[in-house]
């Protein structure tokens, strides 16, 4: 008789248990941080360098971007403008007020309006982004990669970085860019 009340007990602890951790694990899932896949090769070699034999996996952080902190180099994963049910991973090459050089945009120079970025694979060529669709809305943008979490040879902090061939001509303002080593 006493197990049966303590296999009662036990199975109700479970079960409040469980209803409590479900809401704060979706509310963390959902305000801070996730995990997700890179698939494809447009952001080889920094993501993927492998290709598909060993995907990396990154955690996303949803909170640096819930108030659009995003910075030029930072790998962001953004809502398609073309297909809101695909989330795409690349990075942002120019900010708000940037003069962006094209590689093969219907313009050859863009000025990124406000509000918006303009993201880019490293992979050239293999790159479904604002070369293609122009510049994307900071509304757009879900998460920024803050880590590879897997394979665990990869594990490492992502950086911000842009290549200096792909950095924004001037900003809006007209200066260059600091904090630039040409």
């Amino acid at each position: 008789m006493a197990q049966t009340g303590f296999g009662r007990r036990y199975f109700k602890a479970f079960v409040s248990g469980f209803f409590v951790a479900v809401p704060v694990t979706v509310t963390v899932l959902d305000r801070l941080a996730y995990v997700a896949r890179v698939e494809g090769a447009s952001m080889q070699p920094s993501l993927n360098p492998d290709g598909e034999l060993s995907p990396d996996v990154v955690l996303l952080n949803r909170w640096s971007v819930r108030n659009y902190q995003v910075q030029r180099g930072d790998i962001v994963s953004v809502l398609s403008p073309k297909d809101p049910q695909q989330k795409i991973i690349k990075r942002v090459i120019g900010i708000e007020g940037d003069f962006i050089k094209t590689l093969g945009y219907k313009n050859r120079y863009v000025r990124v309006p406000d509000g918006h970025l303009w993201i880019e694979g490293d992979h050239h060529g293999h790159s479904f982004d604002s070369n293609t669709f122009g510049p994307v809305s900071l509304g757009l943008v879900h998460g920024r990669a803050s880590h590879i979490i897997w394979p665990p040879s990869r594990w490492q902090r992502i950086e911000p970085s842009v290549s200096p061939e792909r950095r924004p001509l001037l900003n809006w303002d007209g200066a260059t860019e600091d904090g630039y080593d040409d």
